[in-house]
């Protein structure tokens, strides 16, 4: 089991920068996928990225590829999500996400398939 929590959210104008952290409790951090996923107000939580538990394979929602990096640290228990040229649809609760893949399994874009969850942070791009 791993606990997760984020921090890092804020308030930023538009083209702007944040960086989110997601610390993981537990010696098995290094053994589970991460993804961040993200829910603005009267909408449904969606994918935004995701990393392989050795960090080498990432993946990108359409929307913020070429402007976020993910990315991890498994000495630390840590995974980033490095948020660049902000705009306002990026506004929404950000919450990172942990699951256990087997062997040469996909890592999944929908937040059913993962099995912890922390809190969320708060981002707000404002134009």
């Amino acid at each position: 089991q791993v606990q997760l929590v984020e921090s890092g959210g804020g308030q930023v104008q538009a083209g702007g920068s944040l960086r989110l952290s997601c610390a993981g409790s537990g010696r098995t951090f290094g053994s589970y996928a991460m993804g961040w996923f993200r829910q603005a107000p009267g909408k449904e939580r969606e994918f935004v990225a995701a990393i392989r538990r050795i960090g080498a394979t990432t993946y990108y929602a359409d929307s913020v590829k070429g402007r976020f990096t993910i990315s991890r640290d498994n000495a630390k228990n840590t995974v980033y999500l490095q948020m660049n040229s902000l705009k306002p649809e990026d506004t929404g609760v950000y919450y990172c996400a942990a699951v256990l893949l087997g062997l040469g399994q996909a890592i999944s874009r929908e937040s059913r398939f993962y099995d912890y969850w922390g809190q969320g942070t708060q981002v707000t791009v404002s134009s």
